[in-house]
């Protein structure tokens, strides 16, 4: 099990990285990264809103919980009970963080240019803060 504490400090490990990838122009990966902090802020809510310590990590730890083995943007809202908040406050944001996917480690090179990018790490570092 991932224990919430370390879930968080990953996310914003993700969208350290991510700043990092954008000031290199590496705009694909900045983007990419800031799905995943926002996934793993999603979790980590998930979490607190159950009262978990942690959120699963293995096939054993995910027995019953199979709702919960997802990397869509949109269920995790849903499961962390936050949708009604984030969408009612931060919709442009969310919006611009639910075009993220983890098929997107696929694209084509330059498929993300430099203001959606920054448009991605802005939506991400305002969502960790309210999730």
């Amino acid at each position: 099990m991932l224990l919430t504490q370390e879930i968080l400090r990953i996310a914003a490990a993700r969208l350290k990285d991510a700043e990092v990838l954008h000031s290199a122009k590496r705009y694909d990966g900045a983007s990419y990264l800031c799905g995943y902090a926002i996934e793993l802020a999603l979790k980590a809510r998930i979490c607190k809103t159950l009262k978990w310590p942690g959120y699963p990590e293995t096939g054993s730890e995910f027995s019953g919980l199979a709702s919960f083995k997802v990397h869509d943007l949109e269920m995790l809202l849903k499961l962390s009970g936050r949708a009604a908040m984030v969408k009612a406050r931060y919709l442009a944001e969310w919006s611009a963080v639910l075009a993220w996917r983890p098929e997107d480690r696929y694209s084509l090179i330059g498929s993300t240019n430099q203001q959606d990018a920054e448009l991605m790490i802005e939506s991400t570092r305002l969502l960790l803060k309210k999730l």
